[in-house]
């Protein structure tokens, strides 16, 4: 009898066993696909020279160190418009997100439901649609809608570049980041806000909380810190990653001057024009670097022990 309940226990669990495996196979498969090894072989090429025609060849570190000491592009122009680009657009964003979120939840649902769809809208629609609304809302001539407003109000006598001049491509590039960062953090936190425990807010007011703004800090911010904390990681990846918008208003990289010049357009610049593919690898190597530093400085925020 014991031994055929051991067996049993056994049986059972492999059974387990093999259920679990079966469930995560799905996502092993794709992590491994699209991330894992993608991550690898871009690891493995920023340790060669690789120019998409001849096998590649191994390097060492020459391509980090060409990075640190003879790319004065970078250090001039790409690293300090990607820190600042960052600085303001995540933290900003992820701030409007977060405030627009509390803002719906407020309202009823089906208005929340119109307002929660427009908001969220521009983070899907991609480069064409910043190129085709936002060119003509920027345009260098009487037609842009900038340039004709400031027209009419005798603000100008000639049309601006915007689009051209190194002083308002970054301006312009934070400007577009920030009305279409409304993305899956936005509705994550959203979602977390609706859910939050109506009791909490009834009890805290018993004791003797007195505003909203009290209600914000000491109830539904911390009832939201796996939803807050999905919104920073995505907020951070998304203001590092976000070099396509510079190409797309300006239709060029890199962009002019250099003026809104990224990490992102750096890589592109020497992997897809230059074919320099071993040393667009160092760089993007680089940049995940960056966004893993400011992931975990997010997790020391928002996170619990157990997710560090």
């Amino acid at each position: 009898m014991v031994r055929a309940l051991r067996q049993n226990r056994q049986a059972g669990t492999i059974s387990d066993g093999m259920y679990a495996f079966a469930m995560l196979l799905p996502y092993g498969l794709l992590f491994s696909m699209f991330i894992a090894i993608p991550i690898a072989v871009a690891i493995f090429l920023s340790f060669t020279y690789f120019n998409l025609v001849q096998t590649p060849n191994f390097a060492g570190l020459s391509n980090y160190i060409s990075l640190l000491t003879q790319d004065l592009t970078f250090f001039q122009h790409v690293l300090p418009n990607t820190i600042q680009f960052a600085v303001i657009v995540g933290p900003g964003g992820y701030v409007l997100a977060f405030t627009l979120a509390w803002m719906l939840a407020q309202i009823q649902a089906v208005p929340r439901t119109i307002y929660a769809l427009c908001f969220f809208t521009p983070s899907l629609a991609g480069g064409v649609f910043v190129s085709v609304i936002w060119t003509t809302v920027f345009s260098g001539n009487h037609q842009g809608l900038v340039n004709a407003a400031l027209l009419r109000w005798n603000l100008v006598e000639q049309p601006l570049q915007f689009l051209l001049d190194p002083n308002f491509i970054m301006p312009i590039m934070i400007l577009v980041s920030l009305w279409s960062a409304m993305g899956i953090g936005f509705l994550a936190m959203l979602a977390g806000i609706l859910n939050v425990n109506e009791e909490l807010y009834e009890a805290a007011y018993i004791d003797g909380m007195q505003n909203r703004f009290q209600e914000i800090i000491y109830i539904t911010i911390p009832s939201l810190k796996p939803q807050m904390l999905f919104g920073a990681v995505m907020a951070i990846v998304g203001a590092f990653n976000n070099g396509a918008i510079g190409v797309a208003l300006t239709g060029a990289n890199p962009t002019p001057q250099y003026a809104g010049q990224l990490i992102t357009n750096h890589i592109d610049d020497f992997g897809m024009q230059r074919f320099e593919m071993g040393y667009a690898a160092a760089v993007s190597v680089t940049l995940l670097c960056m966004v893993w530093v400011f992931s975990k400085l997010a997790y020391k925020f928002f996170g619990s022990r157990e997710d560090e």
